[in-house]
């Protein structure tokens, strides 16, 4: 299997004069320096909370002919299409305009919240597979797009990076799971999904499906840095109204440098959904809380595994269908993807963000 280049996390000096390998190690020495320093860090915040994407594209297939767990599965994604009020939105809608707050914050190891850092997000998005989210925290600024063949990513102290394997959807978009086509994306992700059984979360009933990115995925999205060894998500659907209350997602990712004992980072996202209201004949959810938790381990560790928690809470101000004068040229990725980046860096995937 192929490795994934490490998302450089170092604020880049363009008055230094070092070669791009050298940074790209001292960017890896950054990471473990600083990521699980007890003081909150707003670029770890947004590195991690801002704009991750979703393990899978859209419109994947089932590997297995129907059975008895797919059939499942399409009964639950059917009972959400229909709860959602989805249905008719690829002849009725084009674009979809969402406005939101969110609320980040660190959590040490005796519980204790740290200082949370307030921002404000914008997120557009247009048939099929393409948006744009900017996400503002305190001082800092992520841009992240799809334009539908590439996503990127672009913060102030790394600058645009593209991911690797293929478009995925926005985690921050499905999670809302009906902010505009999203229930959409939902469907088309989740209906390749097996069905995992009932479980009782939040106080609910729910149906659980299960993701996986298969081998293809991972390789594509690994390189001679790191290894992406899995990557699963699971899907909670209320049995009692069909929709999405909650949204897990898991990664774990190999890290060796040269000369170096391998470390392993292990990455789970959990997120309820909540407040759903209806807009537009749309069951849009209005507000969710979602938990990371990032563990790093491996032989070279003597203390035992370094845990960080991330918290955030979010909300949705405003949804707008149908936005006048969106157009591709709103997508378009910025232009030093290709003029300023070599392949190498051109790469949104890291222990912190994938």
């Amino acid at each position: 299997m192929g490795r994934l280049a490490t998302l450089s996390e170092e604020p880049i000096n363009e008055q230094e004069k070092r070669s791009r390998s050298c940074k790209k190690w001292r960017n890896w020495n950054w990471i473990k320096t600083h990521f699980f320093h007890k003081k909150p860090d707003l670029k770890i915040l947004l590195s991690v909370l801002a704009c991750p994407l979703f393990p899978v594209p859209p419109h994947s297939k089932p590997h297995a002919p129907l059975n008895q767990l797919s059939s499942s599965a399409q009964y639950i994604i059917q009972h959400f299409t229909a709860a959602t009020g989805c249905r008719n939105l690829p002849t009725t809608v084009t674009n979809v305009f969402a406005t939101g707050k969110v609320e980040m914050w660190v959590v040490d190891d005796v519980g204790n919240t740290g200082v949370s850092e307030r921002g404000c997000f914008v997120i557009w998005q247009m048939l099929p597979d393409k948006w744009q989210i900017e996400l503002v925290a305190a001082t800092q600024k992520v841009v992240a797009g799809s334009d539908g063949t590439v996503a990127w990513r672009h913060t102030p102290w790394i600058g645009a990076h593209a991911a690797k394997g293929g478009v995925r959807p926005l985690r921050r978009a499905v999670q809302a799971s009906s902010i505009g086509l999203d229930p959409l994306a939902v469907s088309a992700v989740f209906c390749a999904a097996q069905y995992m059984g009932e479980k009782e979360i939040s106080g609910m009933d729910c149906f659980v499906l299960k993701l996986s990115a298969d081998q293809k995925d991972l390789v594509d999205r690994s390189d001679n840095t790191a290894e992406m060894i899995k990557h699963v998500a699971f899907g909670y659907f209320s049995q009692r109204n069909g929709l999405l209350v909650h949204l897990e997602d898991s990664y774990l990712t190999r890290i060796q440098s040269p000369g170096t004992h391998p470390t392993y980072w292990e990455t789970t996202m959990s997120t309820k959904i909540d407040d759903y209201r209806m807009v537009d004949g749309v069951m849009i959810a209005h507000a969710g809380h979602s938990t990371v938790i990032i563990t790093r381990f491996g032989d070279n560790l003597k203390t035992g595994p370094a845990i960080t928690r991330l918290e955030e809470s979010w909300t949705i101000d405003d949804v707008a269908f149908n936005v006048q004068g969106l157009s591709m040229d709103c997508f378009i990725p910025p232009k030093e993807l290709n003029k300023d980046y070599p392949q190498e860096h051109l790469d949104w995937r890291s222990p912190l963000h994938t």
